[in-house]
């Protein structure tokens, strides 16, 4: 397995595209690339349907998947508001990939079985896929999709993100092979000699205790610890700082366990929503996501020193698990309000990444939407990197 990233500023897509494909060729060594994922910025939005073709006068890119972005990741760089195209490429060998390519606005019914949603994708089950995929941000119906996904293949894992670029439906690029869409979802399930590990960095910080939801309704949460969320607000607001009490009022969110099985849990292990609003007459909060009685719950502060801080710490905790040595390559699907817009300068993630595990290449993009997991499950994030770090299996695995 070898992969390669290459990126270009260039503001002609010709030559970009010959620089770009240049440096792959010669980081592959004569290698062919099995799949070649590209991210391009819109100022080449008139280019977009050439983009394949120009790809291919250069070199066989294998299975080609990609789409457009508001800021574009290559060579272990980001590059945010200014022309860029990037290149990540990957042989190889004892890898199955199945391209994917489907409308997500009519999914099989939620009681339906997991048969149904493997003959639906066209994929199978017995090999263990895992899968990166990219959607539109106007056409995608993120969290019924990737409840099926994680229903139909339990245990694989999902990377991805949403087309970012266009403000309007329609003018988003998804690349699969020679064809270009503006709507749905395209991606490829890998299968066979591979393994993708996955580290999702939401940003946050823990404040207060866990606690239990004892009373809630749909997305409505009514009860902590058979408390009104808004005094247990007030009570925690008396505890911080006045940095974190001005945080409150502008970054504030609720961490939702989402491993039952845990009883205490720890860093990386709470699924991050938004707080949508407040009844001041019950003391009760809307949460951007549906609830159930006795999850266990925190609340958590989102800046940019906590981010970078929790970014630092997944990635040395992954670095110390005993896999970073055996990557060959990674995919970055980040959030457009990352980068510049929240760290002041260029690289912060990439530069991290490059600190823990060295000169892995890394392509990837800014997203409107950042797909990973937490937990078990599969969801569809905001503010968040998600990384997608391949290597080889295991020479001890079972086939």
């Amino acid at each position: 397995m070898k992969w390669a990233s290459a990126i270009t500023t260039q503001d002609n897509i010709e030559s970009g595209i010959e620089e770009a494909s240049e440096s792959i060729l010669a980081q592959l060594d004569g290698k062919a690339p099995d799949l070649t994922v590209i991210f391009i910025s819109p100022d080449f939005a008139e280019r977009y349907h050439e983009i394949s073709s120009l790809i291919k006068k250069r070199f066989d890119p294998g299975l080609l998947i990609g789409c457009s972005g508001g800021g574009i990741i290559g060579q272990g760089q980001e590059v945010e508001q200014q022309p860029a195209f990037s290149i990540t490429s990957a042989h190889l060998p004892g890898v199955n990939l199945q391209p994917i390519q489907t409308e997500t606005n009519s999914l099989p019914n939620q009681d339906t079985g997991p048969g149904v949603w493997r003959d639906w994708l066209k994929v199978p089950a017995e090999n263990h896929p895992q899968f990166i995929l990219i959607a539109d941000p106007f056409s995608f119906q993120g969290e019924e999709f990737l409840s099926g996904m994680d229903f139909a293949y339990p245990g694989c894992k999902i990377v991805g993100g949403l087309a970012s670029g266009s403000q309007s439906p329609g003018g988003n690029a998804l690349y699969l092979g020679d064809k270009i869409y503006s709507q749905g979802l395209i991606g490829v399930a890998l299968s066979g000699n591979i393994e993708m590990d996955t580290i999702v960095a939401q940003g946050c910080r823990p404040i207060g205790k866990t606690m239990l939801i004892t009373e809630c309704k749909q997305n409505m949460l009514l009860k902590l610890d058979n408390t009104p969320p808004m005094e247990i607000l007030q009570e925690i607001n008396e505890t911080l700082s006045e940095n974190d009490r001005d945080l409150m009022k502008t970054s504030l969110f609720l961490g939702i366990e989402m491993d039952p099985m845990k009883d205490d849990p720890g860093h990386g292990d709470f699924l991050i929503r938004n707080l949508m609003g407040v009844d001041h007459q019950s003391g009760a909060l809307a949460i951007g996501s549906l609830l159930r009685e006795g999850q266990l719950v925190q609340f958590h502060l989102r800046d940019k020193v906590m981010s970078a801080k929790d970014l630092e710490l997944l990635l040395s905790r992954y670095q110390s698990g005993g896999k970073a040595d055996d990557a060959a390559g990674a995919l970055l699907f980040s959030c457009l309000g990352r980068g510049q817009y929240l760290y002041g300068r260029r690289n912060h993630d990439t530069d991290m990444f490059k600190d823990k595990l060295g000169e892995v290449p890394l392509g990837g993009f800014f997203c409107n939407g950042e797909i990973g997991p937490v937990g078990k499950a599969t969801f569809l994030h905001g503010y968040t990197s998600s990384f997608g770090i391949f290597r080889p299996q295991p020479k001890n695995a079972e086939a």
